[in-house]
């Protein structure tokens, strides 16, 4: 894995990788899918190569250490090809989880909605049954690569839920390129679109579309989530940082600077001993929901102070040629921090899972 990234990243701007696993680059994507480092715990015959899931969890904290541009294929890899595995019908599997290994077909996650966020009860997209399968209206907002994906899973409503919100719910598989699909870039701070709104418009979707059961959305896509929120990119966003701001302490260190790195490395180490554990009982078969939770919690409160946390130390001599190569890597992170703490769950929604996890609410 290293001597790939090597070979195709070596000359990539210090800024660039920074973006980490939002990076796009589909032509590095295909170069991993045929390598062989996309679907590694899938079944060979979805093209994978049938790894134990801890072997996949080491290939992606190399690639994130190194800021190799993985987003093309990150959803699909992370969440979206296990998800089918676990859950959609096997014409389903068949149609995507080759293309998925390959590199080339890319996903995207159609869970929050205008006026809803986190809050995944209150969606409002509604899927009607008709002939042959069924009609999808509604929107999903804050939706990452939706401008680039081909396919999208989204969570909608199927039935009225009375006053159980979480029921009614269910889960579907959308091409993108459909009749009645409107998809729109939004520019966030750092100057990308990273992420995009998506309308659905009377879409057409045949019956084998229906992923799992009808009505068990909710239960589905909270295994989906644990899939999210578990790995080392929830405390790795900012690592490029880290490097960086090593390289600037080697010329002159003050004790400020050095005591400073000694933190920040004692808190990646244990949230990458926590995110293990966590990756550990994924493999085992356990539902470490509530362990997720805290990790995505913690972490995104490690990887938004960090930048903060560095700039502070800088000696304010910011034209100095030492810091050549870490302001770029500075200024994109403090950018590109808040978003942090929203994606995979806001910090309030997620420490509300962790109290009721605890018995505490």
């Amino acid at each position: 894995m290293r001597a790939l990234v090597d070979e195709k990243i070596r000359h990539m701007p210090a800024a660039q990788r920074a973006q980490s696993w939002t990076g796009f680059d589909a032509n590095f994507s295909e170069h991993l899918g045929a390598a062989g480092f996309i679907g590694m715990h899938w079944p060979e015959h979805y093209g994978g190569r049938s790894c134990p899931a801890i072997e996949r969890y080491i290939v992606i904290e190399e690639l994130l250490a190194a800021g190799a541009p993985v987003g093309a294929h990150w959803i699909a890899d992370r969440q979206s090809g296990t998800h089918l595995i676990n859950y959609a019908n096997p014409s389903a599997r068949n149609a995507c989880l080759p293309g998925i290994a390959s590199g080339k077909l890319f996903f995207c996650i159609g869970m929050s909605e205008p006026n809803s966020g986190s809050d995944l009860a209150s969606i409002s997209t509604r899927a009607v049954r008709v002939d042959g399968g069924w009609r999808i209206r509604g929107a999903k907002l804050w939706t990452t690569h939706v401008t680039r994906a081909h396919m999208m899973i989204a969570l909608v409503r199927t039935s009225d839920a009375d006053h159980a919100r979480h029921q009614g719910l269910s889960q579907f598989l959308i091409d993108l390129s459909l009749p009645g699909i409107t998809v729109n870039g939004i520019t966030d701070q750092t100057g990308e679109k990273h992420f995009g709104e998506v309308f659905l418009d009377d879409v057409f979707v045949t019956d084998d579309c229906l992923i799992g059961t009808e009505g068990e959305g909710w239960q589905q896509v909270n295994d989906e989530l644990s899939l999210e929120r578990s790995g080392p990119e929830r405390y790795l966003s900012s690592y490029r940082l880290i490097p960086e701001f090593l390289d600037t302490l080697q010329v002159d260190a003050d004790d400020i600077g050095a005591c400073t790195l000694g933190e920040i490395v004692a808190e990646l180490w244990t949230l990458r001993q926590m995110s293990m554990s966590v990756a550990g009982q994924i493999c085992n078969g356990a539902d470490p929901s509530l362990e997720a939770a805290m990790v995505k919690d913690l972490g995104a409160t490690f990887e938004q102070e960090l930048p903060h946390r560095i700039q502070a130390c800088l000696d304010g001599g910011e034209d100095n040629i030492r810091y050549a190569q870490l302001l770029p890597v500075l200024d994109y992170l403090l950018n590109a921090a808040p978003s942090f703490s929203l994606r995979g769950g806001t910090r309030e929604i997620l420490r509300g899972i962790i109290a009721r996890g605890l018995g505490l609410r």
